[in-house]
């Protein structure tokens, strides 16, 4: 019955039409989650154009296509003359560019200069990629500049889908590795935000829900993406911990004390956390309530314990041969 579902809400909004000879253009394409919406394109027979700062850090993308069916070309989306040249003759564009070091030029601006660039080509579809949370009234940058991307994106290109994922993890992901890097290094593990609600999403069923997002049952439409579960951080923390083999000391640091750290020194390179990072962590990262969301667009999320296993295993003290308790 779950299936039939999922094909019935395919069907509807499109997300099963013929991608044979389109020439899609991925900006950000060589990315954490391009490479698996790349990937999914190739194999469904889509010409892509993987656009990207330095494009020869994409070319590992090359050999997942046939002759001839990616291209790979430098595009800033800093630059609106840059980005109108990547998209020139496209069938679609999927907006995956990010960035916390220079958040309102590439998140906000960014996001402008690409979806005019997209209009004036005359583009049938683009896809962009924001993140729960945004919101141009906003307390930290990093939410205001998702906010102000999806506004400049809205004013340019109305029919644009826009997808909201909360945290991603997978095994190139940058959360989940480095809280496992930490667990394994740290015999007292200090927990920053304890209580904030999170709901990790698998990279895999984000770029299922951009391909998905190329029919025109979503064109116009937002959609939050979160996993299938909703833990606190301390408890993703203790999973994780878990999951390696590890037994490290716990220790929940107060807001006030985790607020002066952010502060006073997240500043200073190698700080635990920024004051942008803690003003993220002020709400939680779910899916709202009413929203649509993944099961919108045919697809059934993925748990972490699914699939962590897979690439957790390098923090464990024997690797594979270790030997776990029954979670």
């Amino acid at each position: 019955m779950r299936r039939a579902r999922r094909d019935a809400i395919r069907k509807k909004t499109g997300a099963m039409q013929d991608f044979d000879g389109r020439l899609i253009t991925v900006v950000g394409g060589g990315g954490f989650v391009g490479r698996y919406v790349v990937q999914r394109l190739l194999a469904r027979g889509a010409r892509v154009r993987v656009a990207q700062r330095e494009p020869r850090a994409a070319t590992f993308l090359k050999p997942l296509g046939g002759l001839g069916q990616t291209q790979f070309v430098a595009a800033d989306v800093r630059d609106a003359t840059s980005v109108a040249r990547a998209v020139q003759g496209s069938d679609a564009v999927i907006n995956l560019a990010g960035s916390f070091a220079d958040m309102a030029a590439v998140q906000a601006d960014g996001a402008g200069h690409l979806a005019a660039a997209t209009a004036a080509a005359g583009v049938g579809a683009l896809v962009h990629v924001s993140a729960i949370g945004a919101d141009s009234a906003g307390e930290s940058a990093y939410a205001r500049s998702k906010g102000d991307g999806e506004a400049a994106v809205r004013a340019a290109f109305p029919a644009a889908a826009i997808l909201r994922p909360s945290i991603i993890f997978g095994r190139e992901d940058r959360f989940i590795n480095r809280f496992a890097g930490l667990i394994r290094m740290l015999p007292v593990v200090p927990v920053i935000a304890p209580r904030v609600k999170l709901q990790p999403v698998y990279v895999g069923d984000v770029a299922d829900a951009v391909i998905a997002a190329l029919g025109a049952g979503a064109a116009s439409r937002t959609f939050e993406l979160g996993g299938p579960q909703a833990p606190s951080m301390g408890e993703l923390l203790r999973w994780i911990a878990d999951a390696t083999g590890r037994k490290p000391l716990f220790v929940d640091v107060p807001d006030a004390v985790a607020a002066v750290l952010a502060t006073g020194f997240g500043w200073a390179p190698g700080a635990p956390i920024t004051k942008d990072q803690w003003l993220m962590l002020q709400r939680d990262n779910v899916v709202a309530a009413g929203a649509a969301g993944l099961d919108d667009l045919g697809i059934v999320p993925t748990a972490l314990a699914a699939v962590a296993d897979g690439w957790l295993v390098q923090y464990r003290r024997h690797g594979r041969f270790a030997e776990l308790a029954p979670r």
